[in-house]
């Protein structure tokens, strides 16, 4: 990731939250938590390089400037490395997190499982950045960042006909093409428009917990990205997610709960 938090005293690791990685009122919840895990993983060590589950409760909305990782290991096992961290922003807490590395590299690099990867026309049939509306432009900065492609059949939205099905599915990449890799998946799990734009209710959906498996080292090239929520009930809705890579492998999944925007 571009954003790269620096080691000072022991357990704590310092770093600029870049402008243009908003969304809405805050800095992106998966950047949020990549950053943060990012951290946590220079603290696990060489031997547990990569986030195999990463768990992140959000406390405040974060915002560009600053930012202070304190960071725990409470085990270093043979196969995984398990600890805490604490983002904040001025001795502010913004995000609090657990999570536990390992080597992927030394995984089994089959993934079995009988999901399937979402149907989508290739990138160049799909919508870009380019042809979202100029409002979502203003309020999202961190589209910028990225080169999404959106399937043109979870897009309706856009032109005030929701599908109303509560799904969202696309091609990802960073903007500057850099390879993916286990980091980049934790913000691949929040870069989608909120899946409640499918359900008819556009804007801004803070996030209040966001967990992520990382299933396998992702292959370079496109990701594609599939959210999908089955429950609005008392102002928050559910979005689970799937990542798959090139190689057409399930690399990451992810549960995120969020408040219903306004």
């Amino acid at each position: 990731m571009a954003l790269t938090p620096h080691p000072g005293e022991p357990g704590r690791y310092d770093g600029e939250l870049g402008d243009g990685w908003q969304i809405g009122g805050g800095v992106n919840g998966g950047l949020l938590l990549a950053f943060a895990a990012h951290a946590l993983a220079r603290e696990a060590g060489p031997a547990h390089p990569h986030p195999l589950t990463v768990s992140g409760t959000y406390v405040s909305a974060s915002r560009p400037g600053p930012a202070t990782v304190r960071t725990e290991i409470v085990r270093r096992g043979r196969s995984l490395a398990t600890g805490s961290a604490v983002l904040s922003q001025g001795g502010e807490e913004r995000l609090r997190l657990t999570a536990s590395f390992t080597d992927l590299a030394g995984l089994d690099a089959e993934v079995a499982t009988t999901a399937l990867p979402p149907e989508l026309p290739g990138p160049e049939q799909c919508i870009g950045v380019e042809h979202a509306p100029r409002e979502l432009i203003a309020q999202a900065a961190l589209l910028q960042r990225l080169d999404l492609r959106l399937d043109p059949a979870a897009i309706g939205w856009a032109m005030g006909q929701p599908s109303h099905r509560g799904r969202m599915q696309g091609w990802f990449r960073l903007a500057d093409k850099r390879p993916a890799d286990p980091l980049s998946l934790l913000l691949a799990a929040d870069a989608l428009p909120p899946v409640t734009f499918d359900l008819g209710r556009p804007g801004w959906a803070p996030t209040i917990e966001l967990t992520v498996h990382v299933r396998a080292l992702p292959a370079d090239g496109w990701l594609r990205v599939s959210h999908a929520t089955r429950n609005v009930a008392g102002g928050y809705f559910e979005e689970d997610c799937e990542i798959w890579d090139e190689n057409g492998r399930l690399v990451a999944q992810s549960r995120q709960l969020a408040k219903t925007p306004r």
